[in-house]
């Protein structure tokens, strides 16, 4: 499992995404998601593709662990398009029963499945690219100016950070639950959907006693350290955004505006 699951992990390896400020990657990635949301037809989702593609490819990171990393959103992507390929409203193909296939639900099937992958697959590409002490600071920067309306922008920053680190750990720990419990003869594998969702209920109670039991060593790990917030805080490595990062920034904006562009003006 934990090697089925990309989002939350780092992967070390030096690449142009990496040597990036975390606040250009956090930026690009919201960007991105804007620009994804303008794609309406196969010409823009090709362009989208064909920028994700050349994003995977800057960061170096290998496409299998990219792949692995979709395997658990494969259901919902397969739920998403049998809701639009069947229910849509459109020029009729093919009827079964209640079942209708039209023209424009296997449009927009196909279009939310490209949409779904490519939001995680960039998504994943931030924290593959991105050290999760650099994500903290590059998020805590970019909430900066809210401080001002009273939002508390480093632990905020901090939360959300803690989140993406203990996705792996809480996966890592329901694998182990689960190895446990077939051991003593409980089956996952089998049976209907109903029973194995059954089945999974008992690993709720020690995955969320575990969960609790981390929560509080970090708690007073932190507190030992003299962790008191963001006030008053130095950091090892001040962010500067270099003449690459401005450019990439430039990169991404342009993309954002060709899409707009083509969403509404072409």
């Amino acid at each position: 499992m934990i090697s089925n699951f990309s989002i939350g992990q780092y992967y070390p390896i030096k690449s142009p995404l990496h040597r990036l400020d975390p606040r250009t990657k956090i930026s690009a990635v919201f960007f991105f998601i804007i620009a994804l949301f303008f794609a309406h037809d196969y010409y823009s989702y090709f362009v989208a593709i064909l920028f994700s593609l050349l994003l995977i490819f800057l960061s170096r990171v290998p496409i299998k662990i990219l792949l692995r990393g979709l395997k658990p959103i494969f259901i919902f992507v397969i739920i998403t398009a049998f809701i639009h390929l069947f229910f849509t409203p459109g020029t009729e193909i093919w009827r079964w029963k209640i079942l209708k296939l039209t023209k424009e639900g296997l449009d927009q099937a196909i279009f939310m499945s490209i949409r779904l992958i490519l939001l995680i697959g960039v998504s994943s590409l931030l924290t593959l690219t991105t050290t999760p002490v650099s994500l903290t600071d590059g998020m805590e920067r970019l909430l900066g100016p809210f401080k001002k309306i009273g939002l508390p922008a480093h632990e905020l920053a901090m939360m959300m950070t803690i989140a993406l680190r203990f996705i792996p750990t809480l996966l890592e720990e329901t694998e182990k639950i689960m190895k446990a419990q077939v051991s003593r003869g409980a089956n996952f594998s089998s049976g209907s959907l109903l029973k194995r969702a059954k089945v999974l209920v008992p690993l709720l109670v020690p995955l969320f006693i575990s969960a609790f039991k981390r929560a509080e060593e970090l708690a007073l790990a932190m507190e030992a350290r003299g962790y008191h917030g963001g006030e008053g805080r130095t950091r090892m490595r001040v962010l500067v955004m270099k003449w690459f990062d401005w450019i990439s920034l430039g990169v991404i904006m342009l993309f954002l505006a060709y899409m707009g562009y083509y969403r509404w003006l072409a």
